[in-house]
């Protein structure tokens, strides 16, 4: 009987009708080089087979998963939006790459970027948190878009260019997504039945912008750790910066080492601290402090293991750029576990021992704020001398077309259109504080949004996975299901690296996983509440 299935299934595969399908794909996948589409330009038309790809070398600033190894067969399109020279001589232009699934399921995805975008990533619609496993997009069936958002190379310069600033701000979701439907209609003789966006970081941020400024465009998103509230956030990287600095020891030569401001011992010590007053208030303690809101750990409570010096550095990087007057400039940080994580050295202080520090803060901020975030651009500003009673001013016009802090999405949400955002607690880039303080707006100037939109808050997460916590779940399903079907999520199913065996649901906010006895590795053993 095997032997006839298998027979059955070979002759099926090898049948006239099924070749002739296949290479009609083919044939109309290579057509597409010669697409004609308003100011754009199609660098590549090729049918891709099914193999293996390697790593998203942008990982660390998307979020990509390691789940992205696998391509179906397809067609894969790269090119050119709107290229032209810009300032100074250089080329522009946004370059984008998709993937059309041969065994298409009617869905269109837009992934998208991080950091400073600049890069194209790869095209598969990978879950934007490090340590998912979920299916990508592209394996799902859908059809995948990325883009570099209008520019080549991963620093600030470009913002020097105006076109570049505003298609980095917002400008390229539009233009991308409107070309990629096209190309789509082009292969495959119809529209999307249902268009998404998702992305972590600036990734998370553009989501956002594209459920605010681009609301018929799309059916749902999902934004991960989303940089919001960009410009603030570049800004509280150049306060934490200086404090570290001010802070720092100095070495043989009289160089101020900035990782070590704060020691792993000094984290260490804070963490152990949060777990003693905090664990156990969802009703178990287990290393994870779902009732994070609940905490009310300060440095105080340990301020018997540090200096003064350093309790005045832990309360100033932990509480966000001030003006002089004390008045919050950014948000400041909520005290987690995953504090003490490698996540979050890396972007607040690095490792270098030497006078270069490495941290992301201090290597990332100087291009972003001087180039990016201030109008006019400043490159040769001196950050240490940043003025936080003038300054701040001068960013306001970027974060006018950058920000995406709306709270108004009637447009999407009169459409079905349906917002997922994920955050963790232990964000070190993006407050989880300021995150929940606009999703407390936006359910206040929305009566009804709990229809519409779901805060997941993931305790001990860092930056779009890692650290202490449960970083494993598939948020692109829970949209589908939601958007499709009606299914309002209630709670996210997740695992993690960190504790294995156990799974438990995060809540939608502000809810949290509340443990009411039995296996505490087990779902059934916590209750949203």
């Amino acid at each position: 009987m095997q032997q006839k299935l298998l027979t059955l299934f070979i002759s099926l595969a090898l049948s006239p009708s099924v070749i002739a399908q296949d290479h009609s794909f083919i044939s109309q996948c290579e057509g597409l080089k010669n697409a004609n589409i308003y100011q754009t330009v199609i660098t590549k038309a090729t049918f891709e087979a099914a193999a293996e790809l390697g790593n998203d070398k942008a990982a660390a600033l998307s979020g990509a998963s390691g789940t992205q190894d696998k391509l179906v067969p397809h067609c894969l399109i790269e090119g050119e939006i709107s290229p032209r020279i810009g300032v100074n001589g250089k080329h522009y232009g946004i370059q984008f790459q998709l993937r059309l699934p041969q065994n298409w399921n009617n869905k269109f995805l837009y992934q998208g970027g991080g950091g400073m975008d600049g890069f194209v990533g790869n095209a598969i619609g990978s879950i934007p948190f490090r340590n998912a496993t979920a299916q990508p997009a592209l394996q799902r069936g859908y059809a995948v878009v990325s883009t570099d958002s209008g520019h080549q190379g991963r620093d600030a310069s470009f913002a020097e260019d105006q076109q570049a600033r505003l298609d980095y701000a917002y400008a390229a979701i539009g233009k991308v997504s409107t070309t990629a439907k096209q190309l789509i209609i082009s292969l495959y003789q119809s529209a999307p039945q249902k268009n998404y966006f998702m992305g972590c970081s600036n990734g998370g941020r553009a989501a956002m912008l594209a459920a605010q400024r681009f609301p018929t465009e799309f059916d749902g998103i999902v934004a991960g750790n989303p940089g919001f509230r960009l410009s603030r956030a570049a800004l509280n990287t150049v306060w934490e910066t200086n404090h570290y600095l001010q802070a720092a020891p100095t070495n043989e030569k009289g160089e101020k080492i900035l990782a070590n401001a704060l020691t792993q011992q000094d984290f260490d010590i804070l963490v152990q601290g949060v777990l003693k007053q905090c664990d156990a208030k969802d009703g178990l303690k287990d290393g994870i402090i779902n009732a994070w809101e609940q905490c009310d750990f300060t440095p105080e409570h340990v301020a018997d293991k540090f200096t003064p010096e350093k309790l005045t550095l832990i309360k100033a990087v932990f509480g966000g750029a001030k003006n002089s007057q004390g008045e919050a400039i950014y948000t400041g940080f909520p005290f987690d576990t995953g504090i003490a994580a490698e996540g979050w050295r890396a972007w607040k202080l690095g490792d270098a021992q030497t006078a270069q520090a490495n941290s992301r803060f201090a290597t990332m901020a100087a291009s972003s704020v001087n180039h990016y975030f201030m109008t006019p651009f400043q490159p040769h500003f001196d950050l240490s001398q940043f003025n936080w009673d003038k300054d701040v001013e001068k960013t306001a016009q970027t974060a006018a077309i950058n920000d995406a802090v709306s709270t108004d999405l009637s447009t999407f949400v009169a459409r079905g259109g349906k917002m997922i955002i994920i955050e963790g607690v232990s964000d070190p880039v993006f407050s989880a504080l300021d995150q929940r303080d606009w999703f407390k707006q936006l359910l206040a100037d929305n009566p009804n949004g709990d229809d519409f939109a779901k805060l997941f808050m993931i305790p001990g997460m860092n930056h779009c996975g890692q650290g202490p916590a449960l970083d494993n779940f598939d948020p692109l399903t829970i949209l589908e299901d939601w958007a499709e079907k009606g299914e309002n999520p209630q709670f996210m199913l997740a695992t993690g690296k960190t504790f294995p065996n156990k799974t438990q649901p995060i809540c939608a906010y502000p809810k949290v996983a509340t443990y009411i006895g039995g296996d505490e590795n087990q779902e059934s053993s916590f209750r949203c509440k």
